[in-house]
């Protein structure tokens, strides 16, 4: 039997992975568009990283950070045994909590219920009049939830009364049993609007062939929010979540200096980013503050990477 010599085919040449010099070079017009931002954030976020070296230290402010002497983790230990460390963490932590759970999915449903309004003209009112306090300095904000909560002529008080829920006005400003509800309620009120613009952009990219299919399936409007638009916008929704685990220690602090201003406040009020502006910049305790903005930022850096690593097995994180 004669033999068959069957020649082998060579290999197919992998690709060649350019350089990325090389790929600079390809792209250098729009590489040039991203180098301010980096430029930015090289010198406003990077650089003033060095500054972290003075929770180490006990630092002097006319000797500077190299005539400071090194304490190691005294601060740390300072800030864990403080009086206020209780109250700190649990305001910083509820309040985050309650940001997160009610502030959260408050502009995916405006974004779904926004999405149903079939009135152009309507849709258009109700985007304008909900993005427009994000662009209002929280003292505007604030000032106008004082006018509102005022125990003279404050709307809140005068429709209680009216309506002969209370007899006197309530100072609800000094109680401190009202100010968690007020911070968050406020809060999603300022935000709301502008948070619903990613969302919106996300539901507008859904094939609008599977709502034509699932309305001649006879899916009702609920049925179709739960089986299409949720699962297709998801990713942005699970992205925009790590960050906000990642945030869950920044509770807040423009809107709780203003709002929480009263003393008596002091309580329910006082978390983390008004406790290092209190230490640090009143009281000019520079090492203590930063050693306590310091343990912020790594417990932050932790649950981002928590939060990433959980979402990953769903296919969508951020690295």
């Amino acid at each position: 039997m004669s033999q068959i010599s069957v020649e082998s085919k060579p290999a197919a040449a992998k690709p060649k992975k350019s350089s990325l010099i090389t790929r600079f070079a390809r792209q250098w017009d729009i590489q040039l568009m991203v180098l301010p931002a980096l430029i930015l954030v090289f010198i406003f976020s990077y650089i003033p990283m060095y500054g972290v070296l003075m929770a180490f230290q006990d630092y002097n402010i006319f000797g500077g950070m190299s005539e400071s002497p090194w304490v190691g983790l005294k601060h740390f230990e300072m800030f864990f045994e403080s009086p206020e460390f209780y109250t700190v963490m649990r305001n910083t932590i509820v309040i985050s909590l309650l940001k997160f759970l009610i502030g959260f999915p408050a502009p995916i449903i405006l974004a779904l219920m926004l999405n149903e309004i079939r009135s152009m003209a309507f849709k258009r009112v109700v985007q304008t009049v909900s993005y427009l306090p994000h662009f209002l300095s929280w003292v505007i904000v604030a000032g106008f939830v004082m006018s509102m909560l005022s125990t003279d002529n404050g709307s809140v008080n005068i429709f209680l009364q009216k309506l002969s829920f209370i007899e006197e006005p309530i100072s609800f400003l000094s109680v401190p049993e009202y100010f968690w509800t007020i911070l968050v309620t406020t809060g999603i009120w300022k935000e709301i609007g502008f948070g619903s613009i990613v969302y919106l952009a996300a539901i507008a990219g859904v094939d609008p062939h599977m709502y034509e299919a699932a309305d001649m399936d006879g899916a009702s409007k609920f049925r179709q929010i739960f089986t299409i638009t949720l699962p297709s916008i998801m990713p942005v929704v699970i992205i925009f979540m790590i960050l906000s685990i990642g945030n869950l220690l920044t509770a807040g602090f423009e809107d709780i200096l203003l709002l929480g201003v009263n003393p008596v406040l002091r309580e329910v009020s006082d978390v983390i980013d008004t406790y290092v502006y209190r230490i640090g910049i009143q009281n000019t305790r520079f090492s203590y503050a930063t050693a306590v903005g310091l343990f912020k930022a790594v417990i932050s850096v932790g649950l981002l990477t928590i939060a990433n690593y959980i979402a990953r097995r769903s296919g969508n994180s951020l690295w």
